[in-house]
């Protein structure tokens, strides 16, 4: 078994590599697009709100395999082709970003609609009310449910192996096709899952508690 991670250490780090890749953009992909549509599902437009609710619903009811499919082997039958990594990772944006939309709505709506007509009586459009008042008091109590949709991208990943992506889980495969060792292989590379899921929770915790003793430590200052 020492020879196994001896002999293709370099083939197992490309795998953990691609991983940490495939994650990293899937779930920054994942913000950005869920963002937006937390914004349509919250916007005084209701053709948008609309929009924001059926793209949810849809992508929130797909199976993350399902869409792989449908993007790897779908998309150039309408003449897109695009790498096997990006394919992964549009499908993970895909899925991600319905799961980011709730979590930031749900943030949206901790804060008191107080503070949206303050924003108003100053002047502020809809867009800059979020921009400037909204989401930063929001997003600390996104913090941890944010966390928790990083490693739902960071565990959804492993299924990239299906189509072909060479991340830990495809490695472990055809590592267990040379060696016939699954059990040591695949505790192998749930480990790596589980180091980073660990490690990324303990960073959105951290995170979590830092802006609520600044929080306090705010209230503090302003009630002196």
């Amino acid at each position: 078994m020492v020879e196994i991670l001896t002999d293709n250490w370099a083939f197992l780090l490309s795998g953990v590599a691609t991983t940490v890749g495939l994650t990293i953009v899937g779930f920054l992909g994942s913000l950005i697009v869920g963002t937006i549509a937390a914004i349509f599902r919250v916007s005084p437009v209701v053709p948008l709100r609309l929009v924001g609710s059926a793209y949810v619903e849809f992508f929130r009811n797909i199976p993350l395999l399902s869409l792989l499919v449908l993007v790897t082997f779908g998309l150039p039958d309408i003449g897109v082709l695009l790498p096997l990594f990006w394919c992964g990772a549009v499908s993970l944006i895909l899925s991600g970003s319905a799961f980011v939309c709730e979590t930031v709505r749900s943030g949206i709506n901790t804060i008191s609609i107080g503070q949206s007509e303050a924003s108003r009586a100053l002047g502020m459009s809809f867009t800059q009310q979020l921009a400037l008042v909204i989401l930063p008091q929001a997003f600390r109590t996104m913090v941890q449910p944010l966390a928790n949709v990083f490693i739902g991208v960071l565990i959804g990943s492993s299924l990239v192996a299906a189509v072909g992506v060479s991340d830990i889980t495809n490695v472990t495969q055809q590592l267990n096709i040379r060696y016939a060792e699954a059990v040591f292989l695949f505790l192998l590379s749930g480990a790596v899952y589980l180091i980073l899921g660990l490690g990324v929770g303990g960073a959105g915790s951290a995170l979590e508690r830092r802006l609520g003793r600044s929080r306090i430590a705010g209230g503090k200052a302003v009630s002196r």
